[in-house]
């Protein structure tokens, strides 16, 4: 019996941050320097990013930090993906090759344990 994880429709900014591993300073200030990124608040104040919005994040992740482009020029880029329609997809393939990396990561380390290469660091 296979059981499908709910999606989550609404993130915290905790949240977006584990997903994303970032920290809050930085998508505050991508906030400011990405109109598009614009999260909607609750009524204490707090920002509620949607699945599309944490998507987008890590389109800008993956631009600014894998392809090394500026924020200028992710910019630019990410208004080029919207003109021709591009932007879901990309935004996709995106969180999909940040994700894609990060579970490398995770399975490098679990091997270098299992080797003796590296030790189990207390939690």
């Amino acid at each position: 019996m296979t059981t499908t994880r709910p999606v989550q429709e609404f993130y915290s900014i905790g949240e977006v941050c584990a997903l994303t591993d970032l920290k809050p300073h930085v998508l505050r200030y991508w906030e400011s320097q990405f109109r598009f990124l614009n999260p909607a608040k609750n009524r204490s104040g707090n920002r509620v990013y949607k699945s599309r919005e944490v998507e987008l994040i890590m389109l800008v992740k993956h631009l600014l930090y894998t392809e090394k482009f500026t924020i200028d020029g992710a910019r630019q880029r990410i208004d080029q993906y919207r003109r021709t329609g591009e932007l879901r997809a990309s935004a996709r393939t995106a969180y999909a090759a940040e994700l894609a990396t990060e579970m490398r990561a995770t399975i490098e380390e679990v091997l270098a344990i299992l080797e003796g290469r590296a030790h189990l660091s207390p939690p």
